[in-house]
């Protein structure tokens, strides 16, 4: 499915893409990730159709779309090896295409309703124990080239254990966040451009105050707060690497990933009597569905420490 293929699409049909893409971005206030995975998604689906009628796409196709033609599409990028959540996402953006044409009089979306998304794999998050947790924010200094960079390293991922944040909403802060050491919380603007307040603990303040302190480069509100080694915008790539190390150092197996340090934050709360809605919340989880994902990790701990304790469960074994 090449580009080439999606040039030939009728222009109506690739002005209303592009105004889709501009309201889900002006007014529904879609993330870029969310915006270039669904611009992608119905990019390939639009170069299915073209192949598919033998024809340039036309605004008819989605206007008259069927259940049989999703099909025929999922099947197509299943046979291309596609993973069921990424074409469980695939099916969400064209949905989302269909609407926005059915809310112009231009096509309904029946057929897309009709069709259920694929069956998702049911994966369980993956969290630290506390110990390997604490472990990674008080050692993920230890293998730095520099004390500044070292003291970035533990800021970074006390704020990924510390708050529950992503690697992108730490990322993200700007120079001047986190300069009152009196504050309890602050909000992170997180996906779907909701906003959400975190806690902040001593902890968090203290290895921010350390690395602002240490940093070789100024810090104000237009730039972001952590730094490269050469002083552009930390990538998440550089946070990923430094953990791997991490890691290895440490003994932990390969789940050990800084977006493990956010379950960890999760789980470790819920088990210690954590409210669930409350920690929907602090993960700014849209569902609590999602959240209670955590729940099954929970009571899985649990029953792995009742096999390994209880009197009965040592002697039954």
């Amino acid at each position: 499915m090449t580009e080439a293929l999606l040039v030939t699409a009728a222009p109506p049909l690739l002005a209303e893409k592009s105004a889709w893409l501009r309201a889900l971005e002006e007014e529904r206030r879609a993330s870029p990730h969310t915006l270039a995975a669904y611009e992608r998604d119905v990019r390939q689906f639009l170069a299915f159709l073209t192949a598919y009628h033998g024809r340039p796409a036309e605004l008819g196709d989605l206007a008259e779309l069927r259940s049989t033609d999703l099909r025929a599409f999922l099947a197509a990028r299943r046979r291309d090896g596609v993973e069921a959540k990424t074409l469980g996402r695939s099916l969400s953006g064209i949905r989302s295409f269909v609407r926005h044409l059915e809310r112009r009089d231009l096509a309904s979306s029946a057929g897309a309703r009709a069709m259920r998304a694929p069956k998702q794999p049911r994966s369980l998050p993956r969290p630290l124990s506390v110990p390997d947790a604490l472990s990674v924010t008080e050692e993920a200094g230890a293998l730095a080239a520099e004390p500044w960079l070292a003291a970035r390293n533990v800021a970074v991922l006390t704020l990924l254990y510390g708050c529950g944040l992503r690697i992108s909403e730490a990322l993200d802060l700007p120079g001047d966040a986190l300069t009152d050491a009196t504050a309890r919380s602050m909000p992170i603007l997180g996906k779907g451009m909701k906003t959400r307040l975190v806690p902040l603990l001593p902890a968090v303040h203290a290895a921010v105050a350390d690395y602002r302190r240490l940093c070789p480069f100024a810090l104000s509100a237009e730039a972001p707060l952590f730094r490269g080694a050469k002083g552009g915008p930390l990538r998440p790539q550089i946070v990923q690497r430094e953990m791997a190390r991490l890691r290895g150092a440490l003994g932990l197996p390969p789940s050990a990933t800084p977006h493990a340090l956010r379950h960890s934050f999760a789980t470790h709360l819920l088990a210690a009597g954590g409210d669930l809605r409350a920690i929907q919340d602090l993960l700014g989880h849209a569902s609590l569905s999602t959240t209670q994902g955590y729940t099954a990790v929970d009571s899985a701990r649990l029953l792995s420490v009742y096999d390994q304790a209880h009197p009965r469960a040592r002697r039954a074994s």
